[in-house]
């Protein structure tokens, strides 16, 4: 499956594309292909100026993200499979997310997150985080679980995004309109 990947097309799909929404599979194919997906989601992360990506969020219902918290490309991570525990403490912040531009919604997450997961080879792996990148491992995980930050939302953050959030509804619909009249 990941072989037949076009990675020149894959690209950062927006709410409200149904992909957003999907429980994602786990990944049985590791190696060579694997790798130039999450090198490929590693560029589109950073082009997009984020720190996370999941699988989901270009069109691919696969239980993988990359991150990096710090912009430095030694930091660069990639999680296949990933699984949290541990969580510990409590502190809510703002979070934007690549899938839903502009958006800006706070939520409350646990301050410390153990995870488990496998490298683009099919090794075992296991980190504890704390801070941001806690915070990264969880909205990345929410994403393989198909939810977003507007699940999340308070009434507050509701009516500050209503208008950005009906504005990506027409634009996915047009661009969905478009493709369905060009075939």
């Amino acid at each position: 499956m990941l072989s037949s990947v076009d990675l020149d097309k894959l690209c950062i799909v927006c709410y409200p594309d149904p992909v957003l929404g999907e429980h994602c599979q786990a990944v049985s194919e590791f190696g060579p292909s694997l790798e130039a997906l999450a090198a490929r989601m590693l560029d589109l992360m950073r082009a997009d100026k984020g720190v996370g990506l999941s699988a989901p969020q270009v069109g691919l219902a696969l239980r993988l993200f990359v991150c990096n918290h710090t912009q430095n490309p030694e930091d660069d991570r990639v999680y296949v499979n990933p699984t949290l525990g541990d969580l510990i403490g409590s502190v809510e912040a703002d979070e934007g997310c690549l899938s839903l531009p502009e958006v800006t919604v706070p939520v409350r997450r646990a301050d410390s997150v153990t995870l488990t997961a496998c490298d683009t080879q099919g090794k075992a792996l296991r980190a504890t985080a704390g801070d941001l990148e806690a915070r990264i491992w969880q909205h990345e995980t929410d994403h393989l679980d198909g939810r977003l930050i507007i699940d999340h939302m308070p009434t507050s953050a509701e009516l500050a995004n209503r208008r950005i959030l009906k504005e990506l509804k027409e634009k996915y619909q047009a661009r969905k309109k478009k493709r369905v009249s060009t075939r």
